[in-house]
Order: structure tokens, then sequence, then C-alpha cells
């Protein structure tokens, strides 16, 4: 969710501004990043324990119902509420960039404020106490990573924010854990990576590589749109013509190939002339399947002329039919 998002990547940026990594985070028991609380085994959100791994941090949540154990950050989230958000209630900010860099010119001043009872500053008591006890922060910050548990269907596939990746085929049914940070979507199955891709965008389409089919749909596979529209042109413009219909009215290409390879297929069967003319009164008459054309065929219509009245296109007369008189009279 967009709230388990901003809440990651605000320890992002809180880190990189400290320049550094503390030993151990106490967040809160917030569902964004506890799945379950528990006195000695919270259960964290894998999102948020992969963040702690990458920044090698051990993460305690604070206890439930116990306010001592984050009374120190209440009274930090007290202090800006006083010092940075009263002091900007009257103002009005047209951007997101011009309110963060009021913000941090205030945290600035709060922060190299002496303290009344204290010598020094909140900055400089950072500086010389806990700055030099931080870990050094990896060369690169953590990238945003969601984590998802799928179950693979009957194709091999699984679907990730409307886009499908494709499996080995002997995982189907199987229960997976997918992890797809922005560039990459990686599946794994008891622990072990079993396929990687790269992410893609487009929405119900999908990736499939050779590998992850059985042997009787990489075959399939080979076959193109490019491919079927050179095997109808040496047929005839015809079969050319009703070839590219199928490819374009279907939602995707690939699911006119089976229709394709057994409509193509015929021109063995009955001769290619034969087919050529069939696929012409399929395309009279809209008729634009392999069994209205593997009757046409088997019947011998494609061997009949079409009549007159077709190929004009003039409607039929018939004593049955009302025709505009009809209408007219009536509104009137």
């Amino acid at each position: 969710s967009q709230q388990l998002d901003d809440w990651i990547m605000s320890h992002v940026r809180a880190l990189s501004f400290f320049g550094g990594v503390p030993e151990v985070i106490i967040p809160d028991n917030l569902k964004s990043g506890v799945n379950k609380s528990c006195r000695y085994e919270p259960e964290i959100n894998p999102t948020y324990r992969e963040l702690a791994q990458y920044y090698r941090i051990a993460v305690l949540p604070a206890r439930v119902k116990k306010p001592r154990d984050k009374a120190k950050v209440e009274a930090g989230v007290l202090l800006v509420e006083r010092w940075i958000l009263a002091r900007l209630r009257h103002h009005t900010f047209f951007s997101l960039e011009e309110l963060n860099r009021e913000i941090r010119k205030l945290l600035a001043l709060l922060n190299s404020k002496p303290f009344k009872k204290l010598p020094g500053s909140r900055q400089s008591r950072f500086n010389e106490l806990e700055k030099p006890a931080l870990m050094s922060l990896p060369a690169t910050p953590y990238e945003l990573a969601h984590w998802k548990q799928v179950r693979v269907h009957l194709d091999y596939h699984v679907e990730i924010e409307g886009h499908y990746y494709s499996l080995p085929y002997t995982l189907a049914k199987k229960q997976l854990d997918v992890r797809y940070p922005a560039s990459t979507v990686e599946c794994f199955y008891r622990g072990q990576r079993v396929a990687s891709h790269l992410r893609n965008q487009c929405q119900g389409r999908h990736t499939t590589l050779r590998d992850h089919m059985p042997a009787n749909h990489r075959k399939f596979a080979e076959w193109t749109p490019e491919r079927f529209k050179r095997w109808a042109a040496k047929i005839g413009p015809q079969t050319a013509l009703l070839t590219e219909v199928l490819l374009t009215q279907r939602a995707y290409p690939q699911q006119a190939y089976r229709s394709l390879l057994g409509i193509l297929r015929l021109g063995k069967v009955h001769g290619e002339p034969r087919l050529e003319a069939a696929c012409e009164r399929a395309l009279h008459y809209n008729t634009l399947s392999y069994r209205s054309i593997e009757s046409i065929l088997k019947n011998g219509l494609d061997q009949r002329p079409l009549t007159d009245q077709e190929e004009s296109g003039q409607p039929v007369q018939h004593s049955n039919i009302r025709g505009a008189d009809y209408y007219t009279s009536t509104i009137q």
C-alpha cells in the first residue's frame, strides 16, 4: 500500500539525514511495519524486514500498551509540532518542495538552539555522542520492493499488478513468494529463486520465457502474426485479408493463432484456390471462423458464385419486411 511505501521510504530518508545506521530501531506496532504484534517474536512485515536486513538493523517493536517505550519519540514529535508546524500554520505553500525547504530551515534552527540547562545543542550532542556510534551507510540507498504470496496459474504464469510473468510449468498450482521492486520481478519457491523477469507495466500482457514452457507449447510460441500473414499472402489476397481481420479483431493476436492454423491448413486438404474462394465467401457473409470456412469447403459452396443481389448489396424485398413508409406513417 501507499502508506507502507511512504513509511519505508521515510526510514531511508532519515538514515540518509543522520549519515549512518543505528544498531536497533524501535518502531510502534503499526500495521505497516508489524503484521502481528508479540512481546517475544513479533511478525515483521516482509518489506520492512528486508529494509532492516539491507541496513543491518535489528527491529524491536515497542511493547503493546507500554507508552514509556516511546516516551522520547513522543516528546520529539511534540517539540517539532511546537517549533516548526506551529510557526508554519499561517503560511501558504504552492509546492511540496517549497514546504520541505522551509521545514529544513526551521529544523536546522531547532537543532542548533542552545539547551537551557545543558551545554551545547541537539546538533552538537549528536555530533559528539551519537554520530560516532553509527554504522556506515551502504554504498547505495535501499530500493523499495514489495512482497506478495501468489499461486501459479494453470498456464504457469503469475499476475503482478496486471501483468503476467511465466514460471517453470512444473510449478503450476504451487504457492510462491514474489519480490518486485521497480525494475525486476523475482519468484521464490521454498526459499529458492526459481524465476526472474524485468518489470513490465503493460496491463494484461504476458512475459514468457521459452525455457518455462512444456515442449508442446514451445512449438506454438514460434508462430508470429507476420508468419501467418506471409503464409496467407502466398495463397491469395482474400485469405490474406481474412487473416489480417482475425489478427486485429481479437484482443491479443495470439488468441487467433489456433483458428488461423486450422484455416490455412485447409488449403492442403482442399487446395489453395478453393480456400481462397471460401475465404472470399466468408468475408462476404462475415462468418470468419474455422468451422464456417470448413463447412463452406465441405459443402462445395466455394464453387458457387455469389448472387447478383448479394454482390450489389441491395435490400431484400419481401412482404413480411416493413419498409420506410410503415415507420413514416406511424410517426405521423
